[in-house]
């Protein structure tokens, strides 16, 4: 019995030791710049959305495909980082970033006033605004027409953040004045198609590109935004300065050079950068 005793404190002590190492390897990513590791290991993380598309998503052969994966492998085919995708919950991305967990969240993030208190961004390089969807034969065709109706929207999502921020455009008119959340665009649209919901706060962007690869965009309003605009940035850790200045040294470049239009072409058939990126 003293012996089993020994071996269970001595067991702890052991995983009390790993626990402690993890997490002070973890603040010591979250405190200091790690350019210089990246650059050693010749990787780094990104978080993303894996539905998400056309930013950054799997098709149906399981490879990861889209608008921000060609855009980020591009800037970092320039330092000779090679990008490893993490799939992550967009709800909890912020904590990912922070915990260590991935290095960077690249996938249509949304600079938001909330999201820079946790993150360092780079300079936006694409406009984008949330817009309500909803089926034609619902007849709802603004946002004053949701009075009492359901409403879905993606978990964390800046749509979300937007809904709740403002609450005179459209929560105090939905049912219960909430909304109903899900884990990806996806699921939304899924509800929304059988009726379980009467509309969609969702990115343009997504709302285009998707009603229109499943040939039902006519069966779709999509309504005007009545919230601002935003800018989809990249976000990094507060202290990965450096990791932020060469991430925008890459989009300039890539566009006086014709790449970032290139790509642009390719997912969204004009060109989306922004002025930060132009001038």
């Amino acid at each position: 019995m003293k012996k089993l005793l020994t071996l269970v404190t001595l067991c702890l002590s052991l995983f009390l030791v790993a626990c402690q190492s993890k997490d002070s390897n973890a603040s010591k990513t979250s405190d200091s710049d790690q350019w210089a590791r990246y650059e050693k290991e010749k990787t780094i993380t990104i978080g993303f959305d894996n539905t998400f598309v056309p930013m950054g998503f799997e098709d149906e052969a399981g490879k990861t495909v889209g608008f921000d994966i060609d855009l980020a492998n591009a800037v970092f085919d320039r330092y000779g980082i090679k990008v490893k995708w993490q799939a992550i919950n967009w709800d909890l991305k912020e904590t990912e970033l922070n915990s260590g967990k991935i290095d960077l969240i690249w996938n249509g993030y949304s600079m938001t006033p909330e999201r820079e208190k946790k993150v360092l961004f780079t300079n936006p390089y694409m406009k984008n605004e949330q817009v309500l969807v909803s089926k034609k034969s619902s007849s709802i065709k603004r946002f004053a027409e949701m009075k009492d109706k359901v409403l879905g929207v993606q978990a964390g999502s800046s749509g979300y953040d937007a809904f709740l921020a403002n609450p005179t455009v459209l929560k105090d008119l939905v049912k219960n004045q909430d909304a109903t959340q899900y884990s990806t665009f996806t699921e939304a649209l899924i509800d929304l198609k059988n009726n379980r919901i009467d509309g969609l706060l969702i990115d343009r962007v997504y709302a285009n590109y998707y009603l229109q690869k499943e040939g039902e965009l006519d069966q779709y309003n999509i309504v005007q935004s009545e919230y601002s605009g935003e800018n989809f940035a990249v976000g990094a850790r507060k202290a990965d300065t450096t990791l932020v200045e060469k991430i925008n040294q890459a989009f300039k470049e890539l566009y006086q050079e014709g790449k970032f239009q290139e790509i642009s072409d390719k997912w969204f058939g004009e060109d989306i950068a922004t002025d930060q990126v132009k001038n």
